[in-house]
Order: C-alpha cells, then structure tokens, then sequence
C-alpha cells in the first residue's frame, strides 16, 4: 500500500481543496493513516517481522484517535440509560444520532484489531514452530488468510473516516420538471416519477406528493416529492440534473425516434436557522384547489400560491385540506429551494477546485440517457451502460451505489496526492 495519508491533518488544517464545504466526523480528531502492507509478511522460507511490529498496522497516533472514538461512543451508549436523556426527545434524538454516527467506525476498528492479534498470534506460531514444517505451514497459512481482510478493513476505515457531506442525513423535495419534448417530455417526467416511487418503497422511505401539475396527455408537467426516512439526501442528491429519453412516443403516427429531456432537482430539507426569509419578500395569496377533497377544497381556500420576489420562485401548494398546513409546506418547500440553490453554489465551486469528473449536480447537467430502442440506460458521469428494464423497475441502487464509490475513489486520490 501506499506511504502515510494525512488524511484529517490536511481537513483541520483546510489544506485540502473543498474541504471548508464539508464536515469531518464529529470525533475525527486530526491525525493520520499509516497502513503499511501487512501483505507477504510470512512468505515461504522468509522470517516474519516481530511481533511488536505486527500488533497494529497503524501507527500509535491513529489508534489513540480511534481509541478516543470508541470511548465517545461507549459513553454516548450509556447515556442512552440516562433518564434525563430518556426524558427529552431532542437529546434523545441527539445521542442516537451521535452514536450511530461512530457505530461503524467502531466496529471497523474493533475488527481490525481482532484481526491484528490472530496476526500476531499467527507469527509467534511461526517463529515457535522452529523446524517443524507442518507447524510453519500452518501458520503462513493462518497469516495469508488474515492479511487480505487486514486490508479491507482498513480501506473501509479510510473512507469512514472522510469528510461527510453535512446534508446527508436530511430529508429531501425532489421534484421532477418536464422540459423539451412537449407532451412527450410529460410523459417521460411521469416515468420518472414511477421509477423514484418504486426505489424510494424500496429503501423504506415516505413519499408524498407536496405540488403537481399534470400534463394534458398524461404525466406531469411538475411534480414534487416530499421524501423522508434514513440518509434520503445522501442516495438521491446523486439523481439532481437532465435525464434525457429517446423513445417513440405514443402519439407519433410515423414511428419517428423523439428526445424529451426532464430535470430533476433534489432539495435538502431545512429551517428558519438554515435560511432566514424576510417577510417582506414573500407574496401569498389563497384561492381555491379544486379537485378531489370534497367541499371543503372545492368551496374553501385552501390552496396557497407563494412567490418570493428576489428570486422569482413561486410555488402553488394545494396538497394540504387547510390553508395553514398548505402555508407551512409552501414556505418549507421554499427554504429547501432557497437552501438548494447555496448548497448547488458551493457543490460546483468545490468540484471544480477538485477537478472533479463524478459530475457538478447542477440542474443543468446531463446525467443520464434512456434509450428504448436499445433498452439501455447510459449514466454519462460512469460512462457506463445499464439494462433499461433495471431502471424501469426502480433498481437506481446500483447506478447510485457506483456513483457514491467514484466520488470517494476521486477524494481519496485527492488527499493522497496532498500529503506527497
């Protein structure tokens, strides 16, 4: 493996670009890696290392920082007992939080230091073993079997231990906005809609509808999600930008291939103390939402069309049976567009200083293509091919799994080259 990565001495110190945009793990004191192949260590006819070199493959430093993580950690699960803590919801939610913020780095490390004693074990084996060849086989055999999962644990550490995106663990409005391609562009925004809902039951997340507006031959025109559960933002942040479809539409007569293009933004959930509105800006008015909802929406108004005057947004929120309810969403759903556009900002200041190829996130970014002649799903950023019918059914996992994997590949390769 390579030489010693200062990994968190570089965030601490802002020496690595973007990192400013980030927030290391909360106990991720500055320290750094230093993972020394344990590969080969008891090759055949070599005499292995002493023991004491092999009881931790990284240096003091680190393991005293680790140790520290996990004695946050014990003391955060005790506190889970603390009546005071039981008895209020907030720092209840806190501690949870925290705690399950180090959990698998915790357990990372607990295995990897399991290991390191059945390696240094392994080694005192095959230096006792003297000329007994049966007894040193074994033990080689033993060593080359612990090293590889040596080596796992501790890649899996260095990408636990990098700079989280600070939105991660929030809810997310994603919204789905039909663009070129006119009806055919509607449809496709439904078929995007299709897909989000299936992966999103999958993954065990809520979705509501909070604004639509369907197109005249299907579809929608626009359609916002109101999706909540576990690290929403962290999976679909990776879905923002153009998706473009190449397909025969159902209204062409001619069997010609047509291109419609949808955007998809996707907005992390936020509050007064992430974006501060002043009121002054804000002009709402109520009317009727018609529909389906009986007489209260029918006679009442209960629809509330919002606009904010810098920006030029405006959001038409009937998804609430009261006026209030539709208020509060509205100027939810306002913070988190308000919000999204600082973070998308500061996201493709960050990537460009990176050189980043994984892809900026912007709304105006070509993301994906869906071909139905060739039943493929090309992901431009992966610049690979994926079986359209995957998509279809809501299997995005993988396009997103691969997309996450690329951008810590790329930030790891970053910091390595800032400590040579």
């Amino acid at each position: 493996m390579a030489g010693p990565i200062h990994l968190l001495t570089l965030l601490a110190a802002g020496t690595v670009p973007g990192a400013a945009s980030f927030r290391p793990h909360a106990f991720s004191f500055s320290f750094s890696f230093s993972f020394p192949s344990a590969r080969s260590t008891v090759s055949r006819g070599a005499r292995p290392r002493p023991a004491s070199a092999l009881r931790m493959a990284m240096d003091g430093q680190m393991e005293d920082r680790l140790e520290s993580i996990r004695r946050s950690y014990m003391s955060l699960t005790e506190r889970l007992g603390d009546p005071d803590v039981l008895g209020d919801s907030n720092l209840l939610r806190k501690v949870m939080s925290d705690r399950a913020g180090m959990e698998d780095i915790v357990e990372s490390f607990n295995q990897y230091q399991g290991l390191a004693e059945e390696l240094e074990g392994a080694t005192q084996l095959f230096q006792e073993a003297g000329d007994d060849p049966e007894m040193r086989e074994m033990a080689r055999a033993e060593v080359k079997e612990i090293e590889p999962q040596m080596e796992v644990l501790e890649e899996r550490i260095k990408i636990l231990l990098l700079p989280k995106d600070p939105n991660d663990e929030r809810n997310v409005y994603l919204e789905i906005r039909a663009g070129t391609g006119g009806s055919e562009a509607n449809i496709f925004a439904g078929d995007l809609f299709d897909v989000y809902r299936k992966y999103c039951s999958t993954a065990g997340w809520q979705v509501a509808i909070a604004e639509e507006s369907q197109g005249d031959d299907g579809g929608y025109k626009s359609i916002t999600l109101d999706v909540k559960g576990d690290s929403v933002y962290s999976k679909l942040k990776w879905e923002a930008g153009v998706h473009r479809v190449q397909r025969v539409p159902a209204t062409e007569s001619q069997g010609r291939v047509h291109t419609s293009t949808a955007t998809v933004a996707v907005m992390p959930e936020c509050d007064e103390l992430d974006v501060q509105i002043d009121p002054n800006d804000i002009v709402m008015t109520t009317m009727r939402s018609g529909g389906a909802g009986g007489q209260n929406v029918n006679k009442v108004e209960t629809a509330v069309d919002l606009q904010h005057k810098p920006t030029g947004i405006r959001i038409k929120c009937t998804a609430e049976r009261s006026q209030l309810k539709n208020k509060v969403l509205a100027m939810k759903m306002l913070q988190a567009k308000l919000y999204e556009i600082e973070v998308e900002k500061r996201e493709v200041e960050e990537r460009t200083r990176r050189g980043d190829q994984v892809g900026t996130g912007s709304r105006s970014e070509k993301i994906r293509t869906y071909n139905w002649k060739d039943s493929r799903c090309s992901d431009h950023r992966l610049g690979q091919n994926f079986p359209l019918a995957q998509w279809q059914g809501g299997d995005i996992g993988p396009m997103i799994d691969a997309m996450i994997a690329k951008d810590q590949e790329q930030l790891l390769r970053m910091v390595q080259e800032e400590s040579m």
